[in-house]
C-alpha cells in the first residue's frame, strides 16, 4: 500500500492489521467492511491459484464485477504460501498481524503449517477466526457444503416455504452472509476487545450453521409451545402482514400488524368490515387474503404510494434489484459506494450498513488487482529491493 493510500485510512479500526485467507463470499464481505472501518486488510492469494471468484461473471471488460462488490479497500499480497519461503514471508507478517481470518475446511491450514497454534507461538496476542460450514468439532466437520445445506440444517429452508409447504430457496445467500460475513465480523470485533483487557490472543469458531439457526429464533419459541410445524403469522399466516400484487405486475408489502395502522389501512381503502377479519383464520383468513388481493390488482403500484402518502401503516414498495441504486431511502442513507475503474468505468458498490458520528471511513478503493501491493507489503516489513527481486525470480511471489 502506498504512503497516501495508508494516511487516508481512517476510521474505528486504523490500526488493525487483518491477514485475509478467505475467498468468494462469507470471508471476503466481512474483510471488506472491516476494511472499510479502516482496517489494514491484506488479501493473501496464491498467484497460480487465486480467489475463484475474480472468475466469475458478469464480467466488464474482463473483470469481474463479483470481485469487485467484494473486494474494495484491500491490499493484494499474491504468494506461493505453501512454499517453504512464502511460508516463512507470512511468518514474518504474522509478527505485527492482529487478525488471521480464514474459511477452508477444519485442518487444512494446520496442515500447511499456518493454523492457530504454529502462528500464535509467532504471535500470542494473534485473533485467529476460522470460518467454515459445520465447525471445527463436529461429525459433520469435514463435509462438504454450501449456502443451501447449511440453511436446510439450521431450519432456514424448512422455515421458509412457499403456500403448498415446499421450501424456497432465498434469493441471496442467507447462510454466506447472515452466518458467516456479519458474524465473522463480529467475532473480530468482540475479539479485539477481549484482547485489550487480556493482553492475549484468541481462536474463535464460526460455524454458518450455527450462526444461521439463531434466524429462527421465533419459530424455535413457537415450536417449544405447540410441538407443531405451524408457519409462523409473520411469515405469509396474516392477511394484514403480507406481499400482494398490483396492477402493474409491482409488489406492495403491508406491514399493518398493529391494529392502530390495519384500522387507519381499511378506513383508507373503504372497508371497514375488514377490520375485526385480520384475527381471522381457516375460510375467513382464506377469504380476507383473496379479497385483498383483487383490491391491489385494480390499482398500480404508484396509485396505492400515493393513496398511502401520508399514511403511517408500514406500506412500502417491494425494490427489485434493479430498483435499489436509485431508491431515495437507501440513497439517503449513502448505501453505495462509487467508483472509477480504468477497465470497468464507474460503478456502485454496497457500503457497509454501520454509521459512526464522530469516525470518518474512507472506503472508496478499488479491489486491487492479483498481486497489485505485494512489493509495498514486503517493504513494510523490512525486504529488500534485492530480496524482492530474487522472491520474484524464483516465482514465490506475483507483483501488478
Amino acid at each position: 500500500m502506498d504512503s497516501e493510500t495508508k494516511a487516508s485510512k481512517s476510521g474505528p479500526l486504523s490500526g488493525v492489521k487483518i491477514i485475509d485467507f478467505t475467498r468468494l463470499l462469507p470471508g471476503p464481505l466481512a474483510t471488506m467492511f472491516l476494511g472499510d472501518m479502516g482496517a489494514d486488510v491484506i488479501k493473501v492469494e496464491d498467484p497460480d491459484n487465486p480467489d475463484y471468484v475474480r472468475n466469475y461473471e458478469p464480467h466488464i471488460n474482463g473483470v469481474s464485477m463479483f470481485y469487485l462488490s467484494l473486494n474494495r479497500c484491500k491490499q493484494s499480497l499474491a504468494i506461493n504460501y505453501l512454499s517453504p519461503t512464502g511460508k516463512q514471508i507470512i511468518y514474518d507478517l504474522i509478527k505485527n498481524a492482529d487478525v488471521v481470518i480464514e474459511q477452508y475446511r477444519p485442518g487444512t491450514m494446520n496442515e500447511w503449517g499456518l493454523g492457530y497454534e504454529m502462528l500464535s507461538s509467532i504471535n500470542p496476542k494473534l485473533i485467529y477466526v476460522s470460518i467454515t460450514g459445520y465447525g471445527q468439532n463436529s461429525s459433520k466437520a469435514q463435509a462438504a457444503g454450501h449456502d443451501i445445506n447449511y440453511m436446510a440444517v439450521a431450519g432456514a429452508l424448512g422455515a421458509n416455504k412457499s403456500e403448498d409447504g415446499t421450501p424456497v430457496i432465498p434469493g441471496f445467500q442467507m447462510a454466506d452472509i447472515a452466518g458467516g460475513a456479519y458474524i465473522a465480523m463480529n467475532a473480530v470485533l468482540a475479539a479485539l476487545y477481549q484482547r485489550e483487557k487480556t493482553g492475549k490472543g484468541e481462536f474463535v469458531d464460526v460455524a454458518m450453521t450455527d450462526a444461521v439457526l439463531p434466524l429462527n429464533v421465533l419459530q424455535f419459541a413457537q415450536h417449544q409451545a405447540t410441538k407443531k410445524n405451524d408457519w409462523l403469522e409473520l411469515s405469509g399466516g396474516l392477511a394484514n402482514y403480507n406481499i400482494y400484487k398490483c396492477h402493474d405486475g409491482k409488489h406492495i408489502a403491508l406491514g399493518s400488524l398493529e391494529p392502530k395502522f390495519w384500522n387507519k389501512f381499511c378506513t383508507r381503502v373503504g372497508k371497514p368490515q375488514w377490520v375485526e377479519k385480520a384475527g381471522k383464520k381457516g375460510k375467513d383468513l382464506t377469504e380476507l387474503k383473496r379479497e385483498m388481493q383483487e383490491l391491489f390488482a385494480s390499482k398500480t403500484s404508484e396509485e396505492w404510494l400515493l393513496m398511502f402518502k401520508e399514511d403511517d401503516i408500514c406500506f412500502t414498495l417491494v425494490n427489485e434489484i434493479s430498483d435499489l441504486e436509485n431508491d431515495a431511502y437507501l440513497n439517503e442513507r449513502n448505501m453505495f459506494v462509487e467508483n472509477q475503474h480504468l477497465q470497468v468505468g464507474k460503478y456502485k458498490t454496497i457500503n457497509q450498513p454501520l454509521k459512526f458520528k464522530q469516525a470518518q471511513f474512507s472506503n472508496n478503493k478499488n479491489a486491487p488487482e492479483l498481486g497489485e501491493d505485494t512489493v509495498a507489503i514486503l517493504k513494510e516489513i523490512n525486504y529488500t529491493d534485492e530480496r524482492i527481486f530474487e522472491l520474484i525470480k524464483n516465482k514465490i511471489i506475483k507483483i501488478k
